[in-house]
C-alpha cells in the first residue's frame, strides 16, 4: 500500500499541447450544451410553431388559455426528446468503437453525425425531416458524451483530473449560454430565425471535428490495444517530461488485468462491478431528477408561463446561461481542493430551498389564467438562478466526472456506456414529459423535483465515496474496498486473491 501512495503523483508539467487537447476535446460539451439551449428557444418561436405546430401556436395566442397547458404537445416535446432517445441507443455502439478503435475516432464520428444532423434540421421543410435531423444529432451526442469525459479523465494528471474533466461541463454551459444569445438575436429574424438558430449548431460540430483531428489518442487506449511504444511517446508528449516509466507501468498493469476480461458487459454482472455501476447510473439519474434540464430545455417557455413576453423570457434565459457558466468555474477550482461530496451536499441544500420556494410562489400567485405580479416573476428568475448556480458547481459536472473515474479499465467503456445511456434515458423522459407534467401537476412539479433532491442528499451521505486525489486505476483498492457499504462486494473474490 505504501508503494501505491508513492505513485500518486507522477512527474509531469501542464504543457501548451495538453491544454490544447483538453480544450479541443471539451468542444464535445460545447456541442451538447448548444443543443440543450437552442431547442427550448426554438420551440418558443412563433415562426417555428406556425410551420410545424400550428395548433400550439393558436393555443399560445389565446390570452385566457391555461398558463400551464398552452405548450402541452407530445410532438413538440418529441422535437426536443428525440435527440436523447437516439443518443441513448448510440451510446452502446459508441462504447464498442471507443474500446476497439480508441477515444479519438469516436470523437470524430461524434462530430460528423452532429454536423450532418445540424444541417438537416436547419433545412427541414417537414416535421419528419426535423426529427431525422435531431436523431442524427443524437448519435453525435451519444458518441461524444461517451468518449470525451473518458478522454479527459485518461489524459489528465491525477492531481488535476477533476478540474480537467469539468472542462466538458464548463463547455456545456458555454454552449447553453451561446444558444440563448443566438435565440435572443434570431427571434426578430422572421421567418428564418429558427433555421439560423438550428443551423449554427454546425459551428461547435466543426470545432470538435478539427479537435478530433488534432488531439492525440490517450495513452491508456493505445496501451490497451498493445501499442506500447506509441503510448510511451504520447505520455511523454502530454506530460512534458521523459520520466514516464512509472506511470506507464501502472497503465500497463491495469491494461494487462483488463485483457483477462473478454466480455466487459458480462464482467459488469459480477459482484465487484456493482459499486461503480450503481454509482455511475445513479449519478446520471439524479443529475436529471434535479429538474435542471426541465429548466434549461424550456426556460423561455417557463418564463412565458409566469408572465414574461418572448423577448423577456429569452433575456431571462440568457441571464441563467451566464450564471451557469460562471458557477461551473467554481467547480473547476473547488473539485480537487474541497472534494466531490462537499460540493454535492451543499448543492442539495441550495437546490432544495430554491426549488421549493419557486413552487410555493407559483402555487400562491399563479392561477391558470393570470400572470405573476412583476415582483414575484423577478423573484422566480432569481431563485432559478440560485438553483442553476448550485447545480453548475455540483451535480452538473460531477455527474460526468465521478462515473468516468470509478470504473476499472476492464469495464471502463462498457460501464460508462451504461452511465451515458442512463443520462440520455432520463433526459429523454424529462424532455418528453415535462410540458405534460407542467400541465397536469401545475406548480407542484417543482415540489416533485425537490423531493428527489432530498433523496440525493441521503445518497451522497451514505452511499457515495470520495474519489478526490485517488489515481484512476487504484480506485478499487483505495475506495471501494474501504467503503462501509461497498467493501462487502470485494471481500470474497478467490481468483483475485490468488492472482495477487
Amino acid at each position: 500500500m505504501g508503494t501505491t501512495n508513492k505513485l500518486d503523483h507522477f512527474p509531469g508539467k501542464i504543457t501548451p499541447y495538453v491544454i490544447t487537447c483538453w480544450l479541443l476535446a471539451a468542444c464535445g460539451g460545447l456541442m451538447f450544451g448548444y443543443d440543450i439551449g437552442i431547442s427550448g428557444g426554438v420551440t418558443g418561436m412563433d415562426d417555428f410553431l406556425k410551420e410545424f405546430f400550428p395548433k400550439v401556436y393558436q393555443r399560445k395566442q389565446h390570452a385566457h388559455e391555461n398558463n400551464y397547458c398552452k405548450f402541452d404537445n407530445q410532438y413538440l416535446q418529441l422535437f426536443t426528446s428525440s435527440l436523447y432517445l437516439s443518443a441513448l441507443v448510440s451510446s452502446f455502439l459508441a462504447s464498442k468503437v471507443c474500446s476497439l478503435k480508441g477515444r479519438k475516432p469516436t470523437i470524430l464520428i461524434s462530430a460528423v453525425f452532429f454536423l450532418v444532423g445540424s444541417a438537416f434540421s436547419a433545412l427541414s421543410q417537414r416535421l419528419w425531416m426535423v426529427i431525422i435531423g435531431r436523431v442524427f444529432m443524437g448519435v453525435g451526442v451519444g458518441f461524444g458524451n461517451e468518449a470525451v469525459p473518458l478522454f479527459l479523465s485518461e489524459i489528465a494528471p491525477m492531481q488535476h483530473r477533476g478540474a480537467v474533466n469539468i472542462l466538458f461541463q464548463l463547455l456545456v454551459t458555454v454552449g447553453i449560454l451561446t444558444a440563448n444569445l443566438v435565440n435572443f438575436a434570431t427571434l426578430r429574424l422572421h421567418p428564418i430565425g429558427w433555421r439560423i438558430s438550428l443551423g449554427l449548431a454546425i459551428i461547435p460540430a466543426v470545432l470538435l471535428l478539427i479537435g478530433g483531428i488534432i488531439i492525440t489518442e490517450t495513452p491508456t487506449s493505445l496501451i490497451e490495444r498493445d501499442r506500447i511504444d506509441e503510448g510511451r511517446k504520447v505520455l511523454r508528449k502530454i506530460r512534458g517530461v521523459d520520466e514516464v516509466e512509472a506511470e506507464l507501468q501502472q497503465i500497463r498493469e491495469a491494461c494487462d488485468q483488463a485483457k483477462l476480461v473478454k466480455h466487459p458487459y458480462k464482467e459488469l454482472r459480477k459482484k465487484q462491478s456493482v459499486p461503480p455501476l450503481v454509482i455511475g447510473i445513479l449519478m446520471q439519474v439524479f443529475q436529471q431528477m434535479t429538474g435542471i434540464n426541465a429548466v434549461m430545455f424550456y426556460a423561455p417557455i417557463l418564463f412565458q408561463t409566469v408572465g414574461f413576453k418572448s423577448n423577456g423570457s429569452l433575456l431571462s434565459a440568457v441571464i441563467i446561461g451566464l450564471v451557469n457558466v460562471f458557477s461551473t468555474l467554481v467547480s473547476v477550482y473547488g473539485v480537487d481542493k474541497f472534494g466531490r461530496r462537499i460540493l454535492l451536499l451543499q448543492a442539495c441544500v441550495q437546490m432544495f430551498v430554491s426549488q421549493t420556494a419557486i413552487g410555493i410562489i407559483l402555487i400562491l400567485k399563479l392561477t391558470d389564467t393570470n400572470t405573476l405580479p412583476k415582483g414575484a416573476a423577478v423573484l422566480v428568475v432569481i431563485l432559478t438562478c440560485l438553483f442553476v448556480m448550485s447545480f453548475a458547481w455540483s451535480w452538473g459536472p460531477l455527474g460526468w466526472l465521478i462515473p468516468s473515474e470509478t470504473f476499472p479499465i476492464e469495464t471502463r467503456t462498457a460501464g460508462f456506456a451504461f452511465a451515458v445511456s442512463s443520462n440520455m434515458m432520463f433526459t429523454f423522459l424529462i424532455a418528453q414529459a415535462f410540458l405534460s407534467m407542467l400541465c397536469h401537476m401545475r406548480a407542484y412539479i417543482f415540489l416533485f423535483f425537490s423531493g428527489w433532491i432530498v433523496v440525493m442528499g441521503f445518497f451522497v451521505v451514505f452511499i457515495l465515496p470520495e474519489t478526490k486525489g485517488v489515481p484512476i486505476d487504484a480506485v478499487a483498492d483505495r475506495v471501494w474496498k474501504k467503503h462501509p457499504v461497498w467493501k462487502r462486494f470485494f471481500n470474497e473474490d478467490p481468483k483475485q486473491e490468488n492472482g495477487a
